[in-house]
């Protein structure tokens, strides 16, 4: 097995991880309506995404170091090896989505779980620690369940609103790519490499305009209507089910659509700016 086979691997990982507490972080919602403490679990939110944060400061060095690998690689299919394994790593993405859909029956009971012994303990650390004990694991391996089909009957678009849920779809796929595009267009581009590397955030910057201004707004108010009686809490399931949906088709299917077409758009920019820089 090769270095660049063992960079993969790794960089996979650190890729489901990411994906799968993004994922789960969706559920923090529903177990905040059902505790009704909104404030809390949203703070939550920020303590599980560290997670992603970490595994996305040990995933971003080896992704630089497969482009600086292919760079340096004699024959002319090097370019094409690098997007298929970034392909590949897409589908690690979706592979950790799909997971956190699948664990977000019993994560919902877990967060909420820790939402409410958090009221009394106070520290997020010894909360934490104390969810790794003997007793606490083996109560979670009991808690675990997937989705069940009965559970799909209460799941409903009807009350929801339609435009943040299909945008939901398109901004993950552009976050799951927007490195990844900057990346494969200055191992294209070697010369102007590092300015390409810096690009990511014209592709990224789309996708947080859009989260901003619809997304996160919408899904907001269906959970604060839903702690005030305004709504049931059905409602809010469905939209976590809604937005773990769009972010599964997301990273299966419109990132590897995606993927060429922004990195071309990321190299049409690149080369506007070096010829502007000379």
């Amino acid at each position: 097995m090769t270095k660049m086979t063992h960079s993969l691997i790794v960089v996979g990982f650190f890729t489901t991880v990411i994906h799968l507490t993004e994922s789960l972080a969706y559920s923090m919602r529903l177990a905040g309506v059902r505790t009704r403490q909104i404030a809390v679990s949203l703070s939550f939110v920020t303590s599980t995404l560290l997670i992603s944060r970490l595994s996305n400061m040990f995933q971003a060095p080896l992704l630089g170091t497969m482009v600086d690998s292919t760079v340096m690689m004699p024959h002319a299919n090097a370019i094409h090896i690098l997007e298929m394994q970034f392909r590949w790593i897409i589908l690690c993405g979706f592979l950790g989505s799909f997971l956190g859909f699948a664990l977000t029956p019993t994560m919902v009971q877990v967060f909420a779980i820790g939402i409410t012994k958090f009221s009394i303990s106070g520290s997020v650390p010894r909360l934490a620690i104390s969810f790794f004990s003997p007793r606490r694991l083996l109560k979670f391996i009991k808690m675990l369940r997937v989705p069940s089909v009965a559970s799909l009957h209460t799941i409903s678009v009807k009350r929801l609103p339609k435009t943040p849920l299909i945008l939901n779809a398109i901004v993950t796929s552009v976050y799951t790519i927007g490195v990844l595009c900057s990346l494969l267009a200055g191992a294209m581009l070697p010369e102007f490499r590092s300015t390409a590397n810096q690009l990511s955030g014209i592709v990224n910057g789309i996708a947080t305009i859009l989260f901003t201004l619809f997304v996160d707004p919408a899904g907001a108010r269906v959970t604060d209507q839903a702690i005030h009686g305004i709504r049931p809490e059905a409602d809010v399931r469905s939209t976590v089910f809604f937005l773990q949906f769009g972010r599964l088709f997301g990273t299966l299917v419109l990132s590897q659509v995606l993927l060429m077409p922004f990195t071309h758009y990321i190299l049409w920019v690149t080369r506007i700016l070096a010829r502007w820089a000379m």
